[in-house]
């Protein structure tokens, strides 16, 4: 078999695997938009869940407690990745040190959500109580690896001729990380963002031990409220209730909207990423 015919089915292979990945995104999101779709309306969507069951009404304290819980713990995860990116990248060489916090990075990163769940209900439950702080801090903690790993990726792709030229000019190292090595890695650390939301926007497991509520009839009012999530409230649609068949239904459409949300949050932080690399690229 030659070179050529050898390439050719290799290129083959590899197109057919890629667009299969794209066929299983499309098959699953075809199968929530056609089973969801029929429960989508206003009142669904800025309605409060009523009835027996919940089964009727709408989500729309669920979706506040979402994005209450995606903010907190972003608000955790990214101020905290970030800047222990910068230690382990600009300020510890490459040795015994870096190894042992990146092995203790991937470490704390493959342990199950769960396991997360229980930590934040014994550590962070028994100082705030089940709260939206205490949700945040768990779902923080879950998605900090992440948020470390791709800023780390980022600021290694930056290249080091830029920081001798900052340094050659007078720049101190905090003075370089700041204004060019930052700005340079900005759009790739927005990726981290993104990755780190669709982790955290779907877990069930952290914020049942720590801030998820059945049902509440009013949105929270303090971080030291408990709320509902829309990840929680499709788990109970679809498994408690009489009519399992109508929970369904409604759980599809939660779910529906849930994946909604990630887009919108992921083309947004797209959109940013483009910009600022647009931007950098014009300086």
């Amino acid at each position: 078999m030659n070179k050529k015919l050898t390439q050719t089915i290799a290129f083959i292979i590899f197109r057919i695997l890629g667009w299969s990945v794209v066929g299983i995104l499309v098959w699953i999101l075809g199968f929530i938009i056609y089973n969801g779709i029929g429960v989508i309306s206003l009142e669904f969507i800025f309605a409060k869940p009523s009835g027996v069951g919940m089964l009727e009404g709408g989500i729309f304290p669920a979706i506040v407690g979402t994005f209450c819980l995606i903010i907190g713990s972003m608000a955790v995860a990214f101020p905290l990745g970030v800047m222990s990116a910068i230690y382990t990248n600009e300020y510890v060489r490459d040795g015994k040190i870096s190894r042992f916090i990146r092995m203790m990075t991937n470490n704390l990163g493959s342990i199950p959500s769960i396991v997360f769940g229980l930590f934040g209900m014994a550590f962070f439950v028994s100082i705030w109580g089940r709260s939206i702080l205490a949700g945040s801090f768990t779902l923080g903690l879950l998605a900090l690896p992440l948020v470390i790993r791709t800023t780390e990726e980022a600021l290694r792709m930056v290249p080091d001729s830029l920081r001798v030229g900052s340094y050659a000019l007078g720049a101190t190292k905090l003075q370089t990380i700041r204004r060019v090595v930052l700005p340079t890695a900005f759009p790739n650390i927005v990726t981290g963002l993104i990755l780190s939301v669709g982790r955290v926007s779907g877990e069930t497991a952290p914020i049942l031990f720590t801030v998820a509520a059945y049902f509440l009839s009013e949105l929270p009012s303090s971080i030291f409220n408990q709320v509902m999530a829309l990840p929680y409230h499709l788990y109970v649609m679809s498994t408690s209730g009489k009519d399992l068949v109508a929970g369904r239904e409604v759980a599809y459409g939660t779910a529906l909207v849930l994946i909604t949300i990630v887009l919108v949050i992921n083309f947004t932080a797209s959109f940013i990423r483009k910009y600022f690399s647009k931007k950098h690229g014009a300086n």
